[in-house]
């Protein structure tokens, strides 16, 4: 199912025949996040999420995944806007497309990792772990 938003030049699309990934690609291999992914790991990563594009014109210009059983879990992942294209409210209607995703909006849980995006999520709902102890992660390796 291709779900797509239009908002003036502007258009969020979930069709992965539109991806750009060098663009993606380029983004992830310098963040703190993903530093030095691998292409091929980021079309793995591609493959297997819900993936969201943002497009100004033709140009790829944002981008996030969401990782999912459609029901009860969803981990949001990979979140970006390029640089020259933030501040114009972006974000923050890339996280309202996919919160109100039909496939997604009705999922009981969701989770995501930011060092400094703190206040664009808790505009959407996300909180702090209230009970931090409870939760566990397993980490294979340091880098990719």
């Amino acid at each position: 199912m291709i779900y797509q938003k239009r908002n003036g030049g502007y258009l969020i699309s979930t069709d992965k025949r539109k991806l750009d990934f060098k663009i993606i690609h380029n983004f992830l291999i310098n963040c703190y996040w993903s530093s030095g992914i691998s292409m091929k790991l980021v079309r793995k990563a591609a493959s297997n999420s819900v993936c969201f594009g943002v497009y100004h014109k033709k140009e790829q210009v944002g981008y996030a995944r969401v990782i999912t059983d459609f029901v009860r879990f969803g981990y949001l992942a990979d979140v970006f806007i390029i640089e020259q294209y933030r501040g114009k409210g972006l974000s923050k209607w890339l996280m309202k497309t996919i919160l109100s995703h039909p496939l997604l909006k009705n999922i009981h849980a969701w989770m995501l990792a930011t060092k400094d995006a703190h206040g664009l999520y808790e505009k959407f709902g996300f909180k702090k772990i209230d009970e931090p102890k409870r939760y566990m992660r397993l980490k294979n390796f340091n880098n990719y």
